[in-house]
Formats: structure tokens, sequence, C-alpha cells
């Protein structure tokens, strides 16, 4: 169990009574945690490419995985080894699970309206949702489906093009410094998941965001014209 961070905790129903079209969910340190079978995965591929792997695994959340590679080790030929990489990562599943809550909350949501953005590759998006149980959304943006990824706004602009909505008019729930930057450059309203930070994150805007540690405690509504909002949960 990671431990709860000690965080500028900005209660999610500071939004209560807002209402949303969509709502955008990144995948890991979001929606589920992969960060142990990942790191796993990332410190094998740094020991074999001779860099300091306690000084890298903190490099490689919230990016695609080429992006990480060629900021790393620019040397290399970052398809060849993003392909190993996710090769691998399907592969390693132990200890992917939804964050508390998730599946709960994501089930009572139309599925026209919420996607989930990702920097991950497509077919191990897919694998890691269904290991950690959650349902398979119809509009999954992966790492490449863009060419620009986090924290360029193309993702999360993509995701409300194919939902039909405005960007500014979606909530996006986020775990990375990158993915943040990525919200706010669309437009869009951002909480922060906190659940697998040892640390409060940097959020390069300065922005105070309302941010929660899980999901236990909240309530998607669904309102007569069809519109989103959030609230606390009813014991």
């Amino acid at each position: 169990m990671i431990p709860e961070p000690a965080h500028s905790f900005l209660p999610p129903l500071l939004l209560q009574g807002r209402h949303f079209d969509a709502f955008l969910f990144d995948m890991d340190g979001t929606i589920l945690t992969s960060i142990i079978a990942a790191e796993r995965v990332w410190g094998a591929w740094a020991r074999r490419h001779g860099l300091d792997v306690e000084r890298f695994l903190p490099t490689i959340h919230g990016v695609r995985t080429v992006e990480t590679i060629r900021r790393n080790r620019p040397d290399l030929d970052a398809g060849a080894e993003a392909r190993w990489i996710t090769e691998r990562e399907i592969e390693d599943v132990e200890g992917i699970d939804e964050i508390p809550g998730a599946v709960r909350l994501l089930r009572t949501l139309p599925p026209e309206r919420w996607a989930i953005v990702t920097s991950a590759p497509r077919a191990l998006a897919e694998r890691r949702i269904a290991v950690a149980g959650l349902p398979m959304p119809r509009i999954l943006i992966a790492a490449e489906d863009v060419s620009r990824g986090k924290p360029a706004p193309d993702p999360f602009l993509l995701a409300a093009r194919k939902l039909g909505v405005d960007p500014a008019r979606c909530l996006v729930f986020e775990d990375a410094p990158a993915g943040v930057a990525s919200a706010e450059a669309a437009g869009a309203t951002v909480v922060v998941v906190t659940h697998t930070h040892q640390h409060p994150i940097h959020i390069p805007s300065g922005a105070d965001h309302a941010s929660i540690p899980h999901y236990r405690d909240l309530d998607a509504v669904v309102n007569a014209d069809g519109t989103l909002g959030l609230k606390a949960r009813t014991p």
C-alpha cells in the first residue's frame, strides 16, 4: 500500500454544482496502478543501457515510451526499444489493480460521456484495463493516436473531438505533471489523483487543482440533460 502523501488537498466538492459534458481519465496512476510492474520492466531496460535506475525511474511516468527513450538515450533506435519495453510490459501484469473506487465510478457513467486518454500504446492500455477489471471505454486515446503526446494538448483535444464535446466542458482526471499540463493546455478542468504519489507533484503552471486520493468517496451525477457532475458519496 503506497502511503498517501502530504498534499495540498482541495476537495472535488469545490466542483459540486458544475456540469460537464464528459469526463476524461488518464490511465496509469489515475484509474489503475501499474507502477510496480512498469518499474520492473523499465528498471531492467535502464540497467541494460547503463542508466542510474534510481534517478531514471521517476522520469518514465506520464509521457510516451518513445519520448522517454529519446530523452534519456537519444543514440538508440527509440522505436525498436519502445517495442521491446511494450512487449515486456504486456507480459508483466503482476500487481496491477484499480485505484480504489474507479471500477464503480466508471460503470455509472454513460459510455458516450467518458474516455481514457493515455500515453501508453493501445495494446498495453487494453491489457492493463482488462487486468485491473475496469470497463473498456468506447473511446481510448493511446500513444499511437497522436503525433504529439502529453504535455501537448493533442491527446485530450482528440478525445473531446471523438466524443463530440468542447474540451472546455470536460473534467480531466490526471496524476502526472505532463498530463496536467496537457489538460490545462486543452482548456479542461482538472482533478489530480494522488493515490500513487509519495510526494506532492509539481504543477508547472502553479495552478491549485482539486485533488482526490481515490474514488471511494465520490459519486458521478448524471443530470437530466445528460451532463455530468460529482458529489460526495452517500454511505
